[in-house]
Order: structure tokens, then sequence, then C-alpha cells
């Protein structure tokens, strides 16, 4: 296969898309990362990083001469103008599903000539995910019941969990405590107003993944009332780290997807 294909000079301004062309073998063509990058550890060490989330150097992105620069949701679409009207290719993906997240992939891997390498991956991916189901499916078989779960992406606010986490939780055999609000693009929509509805709705697990900053179980386990909601009482407060599960790439659906089956099929034997 040529792999000459495509641009050769891309700049990824989130971690996802570093992550699936380093994946891909293609990490040469990366030049330039988003800061927050964590996956893989080494692209730190090997990239200029240009930008954060919410804001970039365009300056530095310039220099580097990209011919295409990857991007993640309407909140860099302030960068993305910037970039398109110095003349530069910019892609900018909004993923939301799991399902969007493999046609997602497949675009980035096709567009870099590798989509082969892309789809046999894609399908390890699915059948991964297919085996965490099966085994859901099994215990539910077996007369356990699925455990309702209550994902905090933030504290304070609350904030729960955007699509794809809340669809893994499924897949990994648990109910999400507010599926409503999976469906809800940005963070500011998916907040749960009052403390009191979490506890109403009575989580046997909660997990959080505070965007970066440490989960503090007993901080979770000392909020006025809490101390009667099921997984406060048998200890079952757990962190998924953001960049295992709040990335919408192959992290999500390896890495991540395998710790909520692993912290749900725990429950499960424990308390099913």
């Amino acid at each position: 296969m040529n792999t000459c294909l495509g641009p050769q000079r891309i700049v990824c301004l989130t971690e996802e898309t570093t992550e699936w062309l380093y994946l891909l073998g293609q990490e040469a063509r990366i030049v330039g990362i988003s800061g927050y990058t964590v996956r893989p550890r080494r692209a730190r060490e090997e990239k200029p990083k240009v930008s954060a989330y919410l804001t970039a150097k365009i300056d530095k992105i310039l220099a580097l001469r990209p011919d295409c620069v990857f991007g993640f949701s309407d909140l860099q679409a302030d960068i993305a103008a910037l970039l398109i009207r110095a003349g530069v290719q910019v892609t900018v993906f909004n993923q939301r599903s799991v399902d969007e997240i493999l046609a997602m992939l497949f675009q980035v891997a096709a567009m870099v000539g590798c989509a082969e390498e892309g789809l046999r991956r894609i399908q390890g991916m699915q059948a991964g995910l297919d085996a965490v189901r099966a085994q859901a499916e099994a215990r539910e078989a077996a007369g356990k019941r699925r455990p309702r779960v209550f994902f905090e992406e933030w504290d304070e606010p609350h904030i729960s969990a955007i699509r794809w986490v809340s669809e893994l939780v499924g897949v990994a055999g648990g109910d999400d405590c507010f599926p409503e609000l999976a469906t809800q693009a940005m963070g500011k929509d998916r907040i749960i107003a009052s403390g009191d509805e979490i506890v109403r709705r009575n989580p046997d697990i909660i997990i959080g993944s505070w965007c970066g900053k440490k989960f503090r179980a007993d901080k979770v386990a000392a909020r006025p009332g809490w101390q009667d909601v099921a997984a406060v009482r048998t200890g079952q407060l757990f962190e998924i780290k953001s960049a295992d599960i709040l990335q919408p790439g192959p992290a999500a659906l390896t890495d991540g997807v395998a710790q909520l089956a692993a912290i749900i099929g725990q429950w499960s034997a424990q308390h099913g």
C-alpha cells in the first residue's frame, strides 16, 4: 500500500487523532499535538505542543506548515476558523457516540492511506466491545441485575456522562442513572441542578472522571445526604482517568470500556 497518500504534515488539536495515527504507524506525519496529550506517552516527548483545548498557538501552528489540522467539536470552531482563514486545511470531527467514534477513526485512516489497516483495528475494537457485551448478557441470563451507574464528568457543578460513555456503561452491563442527559453534547446541558436528584436515583456505583482533576472518593462520600446512597454505603466509588474514557477515540473503546467492565463485573459478583 502506498503510505505516502494523504496529508504529510498533520497537527492534532486533541489527543484521539494523535493516538490513532500512532496506532496506525503514521506518527511521522504528526508535526504538532495538544498539550493535554498523554496517549501515547512518547508523543509528549516527540512532538511540539501547540494547543490546549479551547486555545491554540496559531503562529506556532502556521510555522509548522501543516497540510492538515484535525480538531474536535464545535468548541474548537474559533481555532478552526482562524486556521482556515490562514489557508490551512482543517477537518473538525464531532463524534459523540460509539458509532460516530468508529466512523471518525475510519475516516482518518482513509485520509492517510491506511484504510485497510484502520478497518482491521476497528474490527478488533468492535470485537472487544462485543465480548464485553456478551459477558454482561451472560450475567443477566444468570439472574444478575444491572447496577445503576452514576458517571460524574465534573464535580462542581455535577455533570453527568456524555453519550459515548453512557453507551459504554450499557455495553459493560450497567444502566446510566441519567440517560436523558447523555445525548446532550455540551457539558453545560448535562449539569444536574441538585445533588438531591442523584441521591434520589440511588446509584449502585459511582465513577468519577473529573476532566484531568483527581477524583476524590472521600469528598463524594462526605456530600450532605449521600451517606445512604447505595454506592457510598458499599464503597463502590471509582475513578477512571479522563484520558482513558473521555477521549472520543481508541482509548474509550479499549482501556476505558475494559475498566467499566471490571468495575461492573466486580459489583455483580459481590452485590448482583
